[in-house]
């Protein structure tokens, strides 16, 4: 069992950058970040190994974000830049006890409250 707190979410204006932090109460998961708006399907976002030696986004962000992880804080980042009124969603947190990047939100077991992040034009 983990539990996984998200925090960094905000408001923010287009163009502009935000920080998300991802604190689980143990070490050794691959971590995804997810996002959802209402009525639509949660989104994948950007994944990363256990180790932090691969990376996976999704082309919607690639070039924009950047996913990080502090394995001796148990703590992972996403860090967003060049923010577009289409990133506004719940971004979640999700953590897997697996070796690899995990893509799929079916694939992982634990997930965060989530964070709002909302961008305006």
């Amino acid at each position: 069992q983990v539990q996984l707190v998200e925090s960094g979410g905000g408001l923010v204006q287009a163009g502009g950058s935000l920080r998300l932090s991802c604190a689980a109460s143990r070490r050794g998961y691959a971590k995804g970040w997810f996002r959802q708006v209402p009525g639509k399907e949660r989104e994948f976002v950007a994944a990363i190994s256990r180790s932090g030696g691969s990376i996976y986004y999704a082309d919607s962000v690639k070039g924009r974000f950047t996913i990080s992880r502090d394995n001796a804080k148990n703590t992972v980042y996403l860090q967003m830049n060049s923010l577009k009124p289409e990133d506004t969603a719940v971004y979640y947190c999700a953590a897997d006890f697996t070796d690899g990047v995990v893509v799929l939100s079916r694939e992982y077991d634990y997930w965060g409250q989530g964070t709002q992040v909302t961008v305006s034009s």
